[in-house]
């Protein structure tokens, strides 16, 4: 397993839309490994394919590990081609993103979903989330769809996160 560099505003693999998983492999298998120990390096609780560049509809995510637990268990889970088919209420949580270092945004998201994905044997699952689980996937659906969560700020605060952080980015 390998560590693998996380790409951060602005890079523009990161506004791509991924592209569906169709192949089922070692190499897969692999990749899935290296997202889920960069994962919890950073620390995060999720982390999707494209931000490491990698043009597939994949992310993983562990919203259980508590890494300042040492009884906590790492249970990561892969999710792939995800397709979120049913969302309710409202939510609303400070969020942050590895790919958006050192910045935080309140961002409203469906309270509940329904997810339908596949796993590494290709087996379809439907998985009912609400809480920090549902606002885990749809921050990484997002990102898999091309968005990041400051695109879900309000326009002006928007245009100063971006300016900030592509000045940030040129130093």
């Amino acid at each position: 397993m390998a560590l693998m560099k996380i790409l951060t505003y602005p890079d523009a693999f990161l506004k791509k839309t991924a592209k569906p998983v169709t192949v089922f492999d070692d190499a897969l298998k692999t990749l899935v490994q290296d997202m889920a120990e960069t994962m919890y390096e950073e620390p995060g609780i999720g982390l999707a394919a494209t931000q490491v560049g990698e043009d597939k509809r994949l992310f993983v995510m562990d919203v259980f590990y508590n890494n300042e637990d040492p009884e906590s268990k790492k249970t990561p889970v892969a999710v792939i081609n995800p397709e979120i088919i049913e969302t309710s209420g409202e939510s609303s949580i400070e969020e942050g993103c590895l790919s958006v270092p050192e910045f935080r945004a309140e961002v409203k998201r469906s309270a509940e979903l329904v997810l339908r994905f596949q796993d590494m044997e290709q087996e379809i699952h439907e998985l009912r989330a609400e809480g920090l689980m549902a606002i885990c996937i749809q921050h990484e659906n997002d990102h898999l769809n091309g968005k990041l969560f400051i695109d879900h700020l309000p326009p002006l605060k928007r245009r100063m996160v971006q300016n900030k952080l592509k000045k940030q980015a040129t130093k």
